[in-house]
């Protein structure tokens, strides 16, 4: 069975959904995510989905969020995995450069004057906006804990970041995009215009893959893949009334990422493939909130995605087609039962996987 999965983009708050939902799916299947023959992470889902491929049980990622000491336990740097940064690199820190004046990107901001219908709103706004002023190095150092340099040990992990010059979607680590490090290409696909500086990779510079889709699951489409499974924390089938202009921004952005997401659902289908869809519940957005961007409360947003993801999870038509997933290495699908004193290194855990 030929599996891909798609973790879509979403900010601190989803990326908290994600974390939660990502444990939920192994815990309630017994199937590792990283087993899946593609993994494509976008935006938040980049990070979730590097961590993941590259040997970090959802578990773990749950168990650090909530802040939980973790004695004798190292990352791959050797470092203590305590150590490591538990907003997974959500801090705002200026970079070294000259104030941005006018928009970010002339180039792009041109191309979407004279042939608007071609892009994405999204797309057209990142042009115009003003260079964004915040380091993205944080970002990279949470991934560098795991892999320190060059790419993910998962053959087919792709990274899916936005040309800033032209607005075209690359996804790192396929084999016709160029080739960059880990933290450098997760960086990219985190660095949402007007807020984080751009990433250069390879002479180009790049920002966030959200741009184009916040899921971009079609990029799976000429696969031949059985299943895919997608998580997107910007989509619901449960909106939140809005009653100020925030809420009503929020409910135009989910039914637009619904629609995208809709649309490449089809395409999805229509090549053959399987779709097991998870989008946030009510409960969902009321524990995360209409700042995606927020620090805190992280802790709950992923105890809301175990339970609500779960449900979704037992629906009949999804319990039907995750039925005939492998079963994972206990270890990696579950938490240990004893203390984290007791638990494997990560790196150990990465090599268990790998055999």
């Amino acid at each position: 069975m030929r599996v891909g999965l798609v973790l879509g983009a979403g900010g601190i708050q989803g990326g908290a959904w994600l974390t939660g939902g990502l444990d939920a799916l192994a815990s309630e299947t017994g199937w590792d995510p990283a087993s899946a023959d593609y993994v494509v992470g976008t935006s938040a889902g980049s990070m979730i989905g590097a961590l993941c491929a590259s040997g970090v049980p959802p578990w773990f990622m749950v168990a650090h969020s909530r802040g939980e000491t973790f004695d004798n336990v190292n990352d791959a740097r050797g470092r203590p995995a305590a150590e490591s940064d538990r907003s997974a690199g959500a801090g705002f820190r200026l970079e070294r450069a000259l104030p941005p004046i006018g928009p970010g990107s002339w180039r792009l901001a041109l191309r979407t004057l004279t042939n608007p219908r071609r892009y994405t709103p999204a797309t057209v706004a990142t042009g115009w906006l003003p260079r964004g002023m915040f380091s993205v190095d944080g970002l990279k150092d949470t991934i560098r804990s795991v892999v320190p340099s060059g790419w993910s040990p998962h053959p087919n992990l792709w990274i899916v970041a936005c040309d800033y010059e032209t607005g075209r979607r690359v996804p790192f680590g396929r084999s016709d995009a160029s080739t960059a490090d880990l933290a450098d290409a997760v960086a990219a696909s985190c660095a949402i215009p007007g807020i984080y500086h751009p990433v250069t990779i390879d002479g180009r510079r790049y920002v966030d893959g959200g741009i184009y889709s916040t899921s971009n699951a079609d990029i799976l489409r000429d696969e031949n893949l059985d299943l895919v499974i997608c998580l997107n924390p910007t989509s619901t089938l449960h909106p939140i009334r809005a009653i100020n202009p925030r809420d009503a921004f929020n409910l135009i952005f989910q039914r637009a990422s619904g629609r995208r997401l809709g649309h490449e659902t089809k395409r999805l289908r229509a090549a053959g493939t399987e779709v097991v869809l998870i989008q946030p519940l009510r409960e969902d957005l009321e524990a995360m909130g209409p700042n995606l961007m927020r620090r805190g409360n992280r802790t709950e947003a992923i105890a809301v995605a175990r339970r609500t993801v779960a449900r979704q999870l037992a629906e009949p038509d999804n319990r039907e087609l995750l039925e005939e997933l492998p079963a994972g290495r206990p270890e990696i699908v579950r938490r240990p039962t004893g203390p984290p004193s007791e638990w494997p290194p990560l790196a150990e855990l990465q090599r268990r996987r790998a055999a």
